[in-house]
Order: structure tokens, then sequence, then C-alpha cells
């Protein structure tokens, strides 16, 4: 590991031309993901009495945003963000005739479906696009790595504190105006991100022809199938477990506490996962790592799944907490980890998606998890569901790598600082000739 002073700082990277103006417009849009899922609760609970069509419409929400987000990403890559992301927010705004139709009663509860879908169908990922401008920025390793961890501990500080800036808003006010901020703030945040000159500049990259003699076996079935390429397996199935740990997570501290009559303390150690977890993509990305991003996401997957399975046995809450808090530690790494590798197995032509497919497989984990740790509360021991819930993270730390060339390239941590123009031709070349034996064709 190199000492601090031979690496690039934070400040150095917000320092690159730009890139402090486009961060910060990018989380002003990003804002709205943190803000919007409780009033949209609220909203819908007030307006039609019901908590079962209040879930129906968060699911719906959920589910189209995060399923059709590689389509939206891929579109992104082939067309470029200045032509794609704009649309996509206005489009998003229909969050506000869902706060409109929510602010009546008499507004048939059949409606706020597809209203619902049409808005989480057409969320901009400015996410993802703006890694890729992280990507573009900053040739340099160490600093994209700095980069990365400041994006991801950001972000999450956003779904932290969207919720709670909502609370206060509908103490004054009713539920809807919060689904209309949410709106307003997308709406605001990428028409101004959209402006920022390395957004205007991007420019798509269309997908590269098929071979007209392909190869027999599995390089047909990828022709048939060219989504295989942009799914990164290593990174995708630790940001699955990731999402499937934290998602069983917060049930399981529930669980935990009530059995304790210390109810109350959920909140705090929810908030020690939240702080640890800044603290550890802080204290992350400040170093320079000689280890590769392969390694490096694998130990950390290992770690945080020991440190989960560890915590089933704690013996007090503030026993629990403190072992959360080290969960925590390792959460920000991982997430971040898995972008950085995410990023070094993509090319210009699908480097959108592929960081997208991590925040989906994240996201998707994060619903199975909570979904089936409700089912394990009710059949097992407490610490049996915490040590089960560790398996999915355990098993994707083995997942096999997943090749580019018959020989790998050496990571980008162990490379030189800069990435040359004609080392990202060649890693285009490599990308198109790659055998994907470990992809997935989902």
């Amino acid at each position: 590991m190199l000492s601090p002073a031979q690496a690039p700082s934070y400040r150095a990277v917000l320092r690159t031309p730009f890139a402090r103006r486009t961060f910060l417009l990018s989380l002003v849009g990003r804002l709205s993901y943190g803000t919007v899922f409780l009033p949209i609760t609220l909203a819908v609970t007030s307006s039609t009495g019901s908590y079962a069509q209040a879930g129906v419409v968060m699911a719906v929400f959920g589910l189209t945003n995060s399923m059709l987000a590689p389509l939206r990403a891929g579109l992104i890559d082939r067309h470029g963000p200045a032509r794609l992301l704009l649309p996509m927010g206005v489009a998003y705004a229909l969050l506000a005739a869902l706060a409109a139709a929510t602010w009546s009663r008499d507004t048939p509860g059949w409606l706020l479906i597809p209203l619902s879908a049409a808005a989480g169908a057409c969320a901009p990922p400015l996410g993802p696009v703006m890694r890729t401008v992280w990507s573009g920025l900053l040739p340099d390793s160490r600093m994209l790595q700095r980069a990365y961890s400041l994006d991801t501990v950001c972000e999450e500080l956003l779904y932290v504190t969207g919720p709670m800036i909502v609370g206060l808003l509908v103490v004054v006010a009713d539920p809807p105006l919060g689904i209309a901020v949410s709106a307003a703030l997308v709406l605001v945040g990428t028409l101004a991100f959209v402006c920022a000159p390395p957004v205007r500049a991007a420019r798509g990259a269309p997908e590269a022809p098929p071979s007209a003699e392909p190869a027999p076996g599995r390089r047909a079935w990828r022709l048939r199938l060219p989504l295989a390429q942009s799914l990164p397996g290593g990174p995708l199935c630790v940001s699955a477990g990731l999402g499937l740990v934290l998602g069983a997570l917060s049930l399981f501290v529930v669980a935990f506490a009530e059995r304790y009559g210390r109810v109350s303390s959920v909140a705090w150690i929810e908030a020690a996962l939240a702080v640890g977890s800044v603290v550890g993509g802080l204290a992350y990305g400040s170093r320079t790592w000689r280890a590769s991003s392969r390694t490096r996401l694998s130990v950390l997957a290992v770690a945080l799944a020991a440190a989960l399975a560890f915590a089933g046995v704690s013996s007090t809450v503030v026993v629990l907490a403190a072992i959360v808090a080290v969960c925590g530690l390792l959460v920000a790494p991982t997430l971040t980890t898995s972008y950085l590798l995410a990023d070094e197995m993509a090319t210009d032509r699908n480097r959108t998606r592929v960081g997208t497919w991590v925040n989906t497989a994240f996201n998707l984990g994060n619903s199975a998890g909570a979904a089936s740790a409700g089912l394990l509360v009710g059949v097992l021991p407490l610490p049996a569901c915490f040590a089960l819930a560790a398996v999915p993270l355990l098993l994707s730390a083995l997942t096999p790598r997943t090749s580019r060339t018959a020989e790998e390239p050496a990571d980008a941590a162990t490379k030189a600082p800069t990435k040359t123009e004609t080392e990202r031709g060649e890693t285009d070349r490599e990308e198109t000739d790659a055998d994907p034996h470990h992809g997935s064709a989902g």
C-alpha cells in the first residue's frame, strides 16, 4: 500500500476541472430518490385509507424503476446522456401527477398504479451516468477510486437524510407535497446536470456489429444475447449479496430489539450502520491498495459476511450496535469496489449500463433480503437467521473470475497511473474478442 503522501486526495478529485460542479448537480437530482419513497407511502395511505394499496403502488414504482434501469442506461450509452437524460427527467416528473391524484380522496386507487409505474420506468440514471463521467474526468485509477468512494458515501447520505427532510416537510404540509418536491428535485437537478460541460460533451457509442462468422458454442449464444456483454459477474453477484444482507439486517435488528424490549434502540443501530459506512468509505477511498480489485472485493465480502453472522450471537443491544457499526465500515468499500471492478470490465460502449447492472443487483437483492428475512424470523432462531443471510454474500466472494481475454490484464490499481487512448482502444478490442465463459446471459 502506498503512503498517503503519494496518493491524490479527495480535494484533488474535486479540483479537477468541472468535477465539483457536475458532482453537486448530480446530487441535487439524486436527492429525489432519497425523498420519494416515504411521501408516496404516506400520501397513498392517506388518499386511499389502505396500507395494502400503498404497498402495491410502492412495489410497482420500485420494480419498474429497477428492472428497466439497464435498458435506460443502454440507451444512454448508445445515444449519449445529453440527448436522453432531460426527456427522462421530464417524464419522471409524472410524480407531480401522482401528487395531484393523492391530494384528493376521490381519486380511484387503481389510477395510482399506472402513474407510479410510468414514473418509475422513466427515472433518469443520474448515479450511473455520474460514475461514467468520473471515469472520463479522472484517467488516474487512484483518483477514480477516491471519486467512487466519495460518490458512494454521498449517495448513501442522501438516502439517510432524504426521509428526515420529508419527515420535517409533512409536519407542516400534506404528504403529496413531498412527492411534488421529489419531482421538482429530479427535474431541476437533471436539467442542471445535463448543462454541465462533461455531460454535454459525452457522446454515445453504438453497439459493436456482430461478427459475420461467429465461432460455435458460447460465442454464437452471446451474439443472440448481446446483453451478456454488459453483465459483470463478480461485481454483480457481490452487489446482490450486499443488498440482500442489508435488506435482511433491517428486519433482524427490529426482531432483536423487540426480544430485549428495546425497540427504541433500532434507530441508533441503523445510525451506527450509516456512520460506519461513511467512515469506512472515506477511509477506504483515501488509500492506494496494491491488491487487485478482484482480491479486495472477495476479502471485503467475506469479512462482511463473517461480521453479519457474528452479529447474531450478540448478548445485548449495545454489542449488536457495535458489530453493526463494524459491518457498516465494510459496506461502502464493498460497493465502491464493485463499481470500480465493473468499470474496469466495461468499454465505452456499455460503461453506464454495466454500472447500472450493479445498482440493479443491489436493489433486487435488498428487496429479496427484506422479503426472505420475514420468513426466516418466523421459523428459525435469530442467530441462525443472521448466519443464513450471510451465506449468499459469502458465496458471491467465490464467484469465478469473469475473463476478458485469455491473458487477463493487470488490475487498474497496479497499472500505470494514467490510461492512454491506446490502452482504451486495446480494452475495447479485448471486450469484443472476449469469450464470456462466466458471464450471465440474463
